[in-house]
């Protein structure tokens, strides 16, 4: 296991709930309640992802630069997960999912509703 837990921020957390409820489904994970601060969260594992208003009162941003990844079963997952999320106000970024040239990686990246960018990962 390589983390315990991410923190996601959001300026709306009902919006962003509804975009991680819909891209979990693909991946049979549902919501896993909320933590004693009423976040909403997700875990798997022993890993947890956590939908939360930043601590310090500002608005939420993204990281530039940063990514968090999904490992997926398959290619169909991959474009089920990228699916899901424009559905629910995801957008998506980059290149179509698909293979990454030169590579077995079969990838599709999205900004969810905060701007936070997520990658969908399948390794042949």
């Amino acid at each position: 296991m390589l983390f315990s837990h991410i923190c996601v921020g959001t300026n709306n957390v009902e919006k962003a709930k509804k975009f991680y409820d819909a891209i979990f489904k693909v991946m049979n994970l549902s919501d896993s309640g909320f933590d004693k601060k009423r976040r909403p969260f997700y875990a798997k594992d022993g890993q947890k992802l956590i939908i939360c208003k930043p601590i310090n009162g500002q608005a939420a941003t993204y990281s530039n630069g940063g990514t968090i990844g999904f490992q997926m079963n398959s290619p169909e997952q991959v474009n089920q997960f990228h699916a899901a999320g424009i559905a629910n106000g995801g957008v998506s970024i980059e290149d179509p999912p698909g293979l990454r040239k030169g590579t077995n990686k079969y990838l599709a990246y999205l900004r969810d509703p905060d701007g936070n960018k997520l990658c969908a990962f399948y390794e042949e």
